[in-house]
């Protein structure tokens, strides 16, 4: 017998929608991470915590802010932050308003660092992704990550501060 109150079994265009996001969900990361690991020693979540540490106001963010972002346990930024510590591309400190926190901090190289890795990195998005879409599919692509984000966290994450021109 059947449980009336199971979901229905995904079939149709909602099975060719999920198919096509779960191999997007695949392949995704490992051809991000090939051509920044072979330009610029980084992998995607690397770049990523240095991206947005180049975007935080003095190149700060606390530790578990920084975690948030990038949907990470502290365990797993902190060997990632320390990978980029040893390289000196940022430092950690304890935070002057609560040392209960830690704060991460861009450094000078570091800044360098993902100012160099961005040509590539910005390539091989345009490349996947972005030049594969029309203007307006990528205002849909947006809406649509926002709104599946917000699904799995409220907060929906780290969101690039709003370009006028682009809205």
């Amino acid at each position: 017998m059947t449980d009336p109150g199971a979901p229905r079994e995904l079939s149709g265009t909602d099975l060719e929608a999920w198919s096509a996001l779960a191999t997007v969900l695949e392949w995704l990361p490992p051809a991000l991470d090939a051509p920044l690991q072979r330009d610029a020693g980084l992998t995607h979540f690397e770049y990523g915590v240095l991206y947005a540490l180049s975007r935080a106001d003095g190149g700060t963010l606390r530790m578990s802010v920084l975690a948030g972002y990038a949907n990470s346990t502290l365990s797993r930024l902190s060997r990632a932050a320390g990978r980029l510590e040893a390289r000196g591309w940022l430092r950690r400190g304890p935070d002057p308003e609560d040392g209960r926190y830690t704060l991460a901090v861009l450094t000078d190289a570091g800044r360098r660092a993902v100012a160099d890795a961005t040509p590539g990195h910005v390539r091989t998005v345009r490349r996947l992704v972005l030049d594969r879409l029309t203007s307006a599919q990528v205002r849909q692509l947006r809406d649509i990550g926002q709104r599946i984000a917000r699904g799995i966290r409220e907060d929906g994450g780290w969101e690039p501060p709003a370009d006028p021109a682009e809205r």
